[in-house]
C-alpha cells in the first residue's frame, strides 16, 4: 500500500489488453517502442487499490492463456510464448460518462500518485515475464499503433477481478 501523509491511499488499475501482430507508439514523430506478436496494454490508474493489485495484475496478464497453441486453440500465455509487452499510460481508461456528453476524469489519479504506480507496474511486469517490456512515456501525447490479432481484446479492473 502507498503510504502519503501517513494515510493509506489504494489504486484501482484498469487494463486494456489486446493480443497484437505487432504495435508500436510514436512522440512528437518519434518511434519511441515497437513491438511483435505479443500484447498492447493500456493501464488507467485511480486512487482506490494496494501494491498487492499491482503483483496481481501483472500475473494475471503475463498468464492469461490467449495464444493459440499447435492446435489453433487459445492455451498459451505471454510468458510461455516469448512474447513481447507494450505498456501504455492512460488515464482515460476511468472516464465517468454519466452525466452529460464530456467524460469527467476526475476519478483518474493525478500524476504524483500515478506516475509511481505506472513505473512499479513496469518493473513488475519485466520481473514476472523475465525480460524487459516496452512503453510508452507517462503524461505524452502518444500514437499508438497496432494490428490486433483476433481480435481479442481483454478488459480487466482490480476492484472487480473477474
Amino acid at each position: 500500500m502507498t503510504a502519503k501523509n501517513g494515510n493509506y491511499i489504494c489504486i484501482i488499475m484498469r487494463a486494456i489488453i489486446q493480443r497484437v501482430s505487432h504495435a508500436s507508439v510514436t512522440i512528437q514523430q518519434k518511434e519511441k517502442a515497437a513491438i511483435k506478436e505479443g500484447l498492447l496494454v493500456f493501464i488507467g490508474i485511480e486512487n482506490e487499490d494496494t501494491d498487492e493489485d499491482i503483483t496481481w495484475l501483472s500475473n494475471k496478464i503475463i498468464n492469461l492463456r490467449i495464444f493459440d497453441d499447435e492446435n489453433k486453440i487459445p492455451n498459451v500465455s505471454l510468458k510461455e510464448m516469448g512474447g513481447n509487452l507494450l505498456l501504455i499510460s492512460q488515464f482515460t481508461l476511468h472516464a465517468s460518462t454519466k452525466k452529460g456528453n464530456r467524460p469527467s476524469y476526475i476519478r483518474a489519479s493525478k500524476s504524483g500518485i500515478a506516475m509511481p504506480v505506472y513505473e512499479k507496474m513496469i518493473m513488475q511486469l519485466e520481473k514476472d515475464l523475465g525480460k524487459k517490456i516496452y512503453t510508452g512515456e507517462f503524461g505524452a501525447d502518444m500514437k499508438v499503433s497496432l494490428l490486433n490479432d483476433g481480435p481479442v481484446t481483454i478488459w480487466i479492473d482490480t476492484k472487480e477481478r473477474q
